[in-house]
């Protein structure tokens, strides 16, 4: 995992070493029940990520994916942008 500051956000980044991810994948990964299917792996509704891209947003961040290919692993990484000196009170 990586956190980092990059200007104006936070950066968030977490890598592994699973199945990867199809280029024909990537573009309906974030949608809710995208029918992505990985042999060899359990089938899921498909909503994990759907929900992240959301929650990343409604804070005014953005969430990826990287991965090159399958069996090369996936790194997810979403952005936060920070708010210094604001008064919340």
């Amino acid at each position: 995992m990586r956190v980092a500051c990059e200007g104006e956000v936070a950066l968030f980044s977490v890598r592994d070493q699973g199945v990867g991810i199809r280029e024909e994948d990537m573009g309906r990964l974030f949608k809710p029940f995208p029918g992505v299917r990985v042999p060899g792996v359990k089938d899921s509704t498909g909503l994990g990520l759907s929900i992240c891209k959301g929650i990343v947003e409604l804070h005014g961040g953005e969430i990826w994916a990287e991965s090159g290919g399958p069996g090369l692993g996936s790194t997810f990484t979403f952005t936060i942008p920070m708010r210094r000196g604001e008064d919340h009170s």
